[in-house]
């Protein structure tokens, strides 16, 4: 694959730009008929009314053309934010807390109110919800991950949808940015659900080649590859009512991309957003899914979040990039602790190698960090593996190995 940081960016911007007129034109094959999963997140500035409150005449309107999809046999997940704006508004509190207990007891409040709402316009179609809280555990440990797959699949038997949002009221740092306005968030349930389809209604009509304030700014309609250029037209986060931005869709668009889901930012207030899009209408910035992305197993250990560091030598990643495993004399320094069985990042000189699942605890690979696979029984007195981190369970940066 070519380093796009290597591209001179008036070319990628030219090219940008000959998609854009392919798209007006109708070029595109955007025909989104034949999926049968998809992900539809919806942020808190669409959600709410500027006064806080919840728009329910816009919630029925997405509620109206779920069911019309789902009577094309499509499967239908929503990732909804809005629980602490409704949770502050119930409050009568006159701006957005910014300390983290009152925002949790905001969200508290605020997700039986969001709950209810969904609950109440699903209901004029004879729908059911089930509303599903996560934080990033969730997808971090592998039980409960699996277990939160199948639940998805008895809901899906039974026509359920599901209503997921983050579980703010126990979160601590996930409530701060981690999910970015549940963008992040709504990656990670279409990459475990095996979803062919992410679409985030936001209040802008894409991704813009620069702040869509300025005249000549253009929306680029299509993008296979996130380059270092692509990245910098994300900007800053959000408003004062929420937590993500471009910035962090771009982040999502990652993930989904990796995951062999396609990803369309798009406009929530375009009338029937989400029939158009699937009809194949060239609407917002659609991010084309990767041909070469990431089995189930792989996502877990791509996307969890790490509870440790080890950094490895030159040898090592040589090796890992070959298809390796990690041997304990590739390892030169340990940051953090874990156990066995925890995720971990491993690193040369400041660049992420890979991620994989360690056989050893951050205390064993101190005691045999820099030894050969034979003096382990001697070190330690047993031995689990000759690996540190065994092969099939690693997943190696794309970036490294490219």
């Amino acid at each position: 694959m070519q380093n796009s940081s290597h591209i001179n960016p008036k070319i990628r911007l030219g090219t940008l730009l000959k998609i854009a007129e392919k798209s007006e034109s109708g070029d595109l094959n955007r025909d989104f008929q034949s999926v049968k999963r998809i992900v539809v997140k919806i942020g808190t500035s669409v959600l709410t009314k500027a006064d806080g409150h919840l728009d329910k005449k816009y919630m029925d309107s997405i509620a109206r053309q779920i069911n019309e999809l789902i009577k094309t046999e499509k499967q239908i997940i929503i990732v909804s934010s809005g629980a602490i704006g409704s949770g502050v508004k119930e409050l009568k509190l006159k701006v957005m807390p910014r300390d983290i207990p009152t925002r949790q007891g905001a969200a508290a409040i605020g997700q039986s109110i969001l709950i209810e709402t969904w609950r109440s316009v699903f209901r004029k179609y004879n729908l059911k919800v089930a509303q599903l809280l996560l934080t990033y555990e969730a997808f971090s440990n592998r039980r409960t991950y699996l277990n939160l797959r199948n639940s998805m699949a008895i809901l899906a038997k039974y026509g359920a949808i599901p209503i997921i949002n983050e579980n703010d009221p126990i979160s601590v740092h996930e409530i701060e940015a981690t999910f970015g306005d549940n963008d992040k968030l709504s990656a990670l349930v279409a990459a475990k659900v095996d979803a062919e389809l992410l679409v985030l209604l936001t209040d802008v009509h894409g991704l813009y080649d620069k702040n869509p304030r300025h005249k000549d700014a253009k929306l680029i309609p299509e993008i296979t590859e996130i380059s270092p250029e692509i990245e910098s037209f994300g900007g800053k986060a959000g408003s004062w009512r929420t937590k993500g931005g471009m910035k962090t869709k771009i982040e999502a668009a990652k993930i989904a991309m990796e995951s062999k889901c396609n990803m369309i930012i798009a406009n929530a207030w375009e009338k029937r957003i989400l029939t158009r899009i699937i009809k194949g209408e060239a609407l917002g910035t659609l991010f084309r899914a990767s041909k070469t992305g990431y089995t189930n197993k792989e996502r877990w250990i791509r996307f969890s979040k790490s509870h440790g560091t080890i950094i490895i030598d030159q040898g090592a990643k040589y090796a890992l990039q070959k298809g390796g495993s990690l041997l304990p004399s590739g390892i030169t320094q340990l940051e953090g602790k874990f156990s066995p069985g925890d995720i971990v990042l491993l690193i040369h000189e400041e660049q992420e190698i890979a991620k994989g699942i360690v056989d050893y605890s951050s205390e064993e690979l101190e005691r045999i960090k820099g030894k050969s696979s034979d003096q382990i029984e001697k070190i330690l007195g047993y031995k689990n593996y000759d690996n540190v981190i065994r092969r099939e369970n690693m997943v190696r940066s794309q970036k490294s190995s490219s």
